[in-house]
């Protein structure tokens, strides 16, 4: 298998060139897409850390901020779902929004439908601070495809979606000397 012709040999085709040499049989064909898959998830996360200190904001404050900005208006959503959207526990939620409250960007007021309940809302400064927070980072992840032509990049996110994840599947053991279990 060579490198598909295009910019020239980069890192990822450096290391599959070591594998086919070192230890050909641990290739499959999954293997060179998922580093590259790698590679640019993390020029992309990058790209996006890269700009939130100029927003003023850390991951977890922009994930919340984006994710309100997201659900549209009134731009709240109940704190277990918020907190379940972006993966995070619910104290690490609370301490986030604490602070984010602190600067005036989010509020906390009780449910519409639920008066016991509690709703997290963005306060106009925060649906300003999302919005441009999004176009930052939107900008930021257009400059890491800069080099790519817009036919290049669709035809990578339909060939994406087509072998895109579906569900997670359960880890293997690894099998090892070690592991093994000894009759």
């Amino acid at each position: 298998m060579t490198a598909a012709p295009g910019p020239g040999p980069d890192p990822v085709d450096a290391l599959m060139d070591a594998w086919r040499t070192e230890l050909p049989d641990v290739l499959r064909p999954t293997t060179e897409l998922s580093k590259r898959i790698t590679q640019l998830a993390g020029a992309l996360d990058e790209a996006t850390r890269g700009i939130l200190p100029e927003l003023g904001l850390t991951v977890a404050e922009f994930d919340i901020l984006v994710a309100l900005r997201r659900a549209g208006e009134p731009y709240r959503m109940q704190p277990n779902e918020l907190a379940r959207s972006l993966l995070l526990s619910s104290g690490g939620l609370s301490n986030v929004v604490n602070h984010l409250t602190g600067r005036g960007l989010v509020r906390r007021e009780p449910s519409p439908d639920d008066g016991r309940a509690t709703m997290i809302r963005l306060t106009p400064d925060g649906v300003h601070t999302a919005e441009h927070a999004v176009r930052a980072h939107a900008d930021a992840h257009e400059a890491v495809f800069a080099e790519a032509s817009p036919t290049a990049v669709q035809a990578a996110a339909r060939a994406l979606r087509e072998v895109g994840i579906r569900r997670r599947p359960a880890p293997r053991p690894l099998r090892t000397g070690r592991n093994r279990s000894r009759s």
